[in-house]
C-alpha cells in the first residue's frame, strides 16, 4: 500500500496563506552521477511552489513583507551553480530546504528537470513536495 498524498493548497483565505512560484527557471547545474556529467554543468528547469503564511491586510506595501521570489531564485542559482551534485533527487532536497530558510515558507515543491539527458525525451527529473514540520493543518 503506498503512501496517501494531499495535494498542495493553494491560496488558502481560510488557512491565511498564498501561493508563490517560479516557473520553467533555466540553469546550468552541476549534476549527474555519470562520468560524462562531472566536471561539467548541464541544463535544468526548475519549477517552484511555495505555500507562504500571508502577512494579512495590514502587513504593507513592503517587499520585506512577503517572499520575495528574486532572493529564492539567487538561492537556487547559488546553489545548483556553485557545487557537483549527483542526484537530481539531492538537488530537489536541497533547494525546499533553502526555501525553508524564510519561515513564512509552510510547504515547498520542487520540480527539477534535467532536459539533455534522454534523447527520445524533452525532459526527465523528479518532483518532491515538503511540508514544515510544524505545520501539519493544510
Amino acid at each position: 500500500m503506498g503512501a496517501q498524498v494531499t495535494p498542495l493548497r493553494i491560496a488558502n483565505a481560510a488557512q491565511s496563506v498564498r501561493h508563490v512560484f517560479i516557473r520553467d527557471l533555466l540553469l546550468n547545474a552541476h549534476i549527474g552521477v555519470h562520468r560524462h556529467e562531472k566536471g561539467r554543468s548541464q541544463p535544468v528547469r526548475i519549477n517552484i511552489d511555495l505555500t507562504v503564511r500571508e502577512g494579512g491586510p495590514d502587513a504593507g506595501d513592503d517587499l520585506e513583507n512577503v517572499v520575495c521570489y528574486e532572493q529564492v531564485v539567487d538561492k537556487v542559482k547559488e546553489l545548483v551553480e556553485s557545487q557537483h551534485i549527483n542526484l537530481a533527487e539531492t538537488m530537489a532536497e536541497r533547494i525546499a530546504t533553502r526555501c525553508f530558510e524564510d519561515v513564512r515558507v509552510l510547504v515547498a515543491r520542487v520540480r527539477l528537470e534535467k532536459m539533455t539527458v534522454i534523447a527520445e525525451a524533452a525532459s526527465v527529473g523528479v518532483e518532491i513536495e515538503r511540508t514544515r514540520p510544524d505545520f501539519s493543518n493544510l
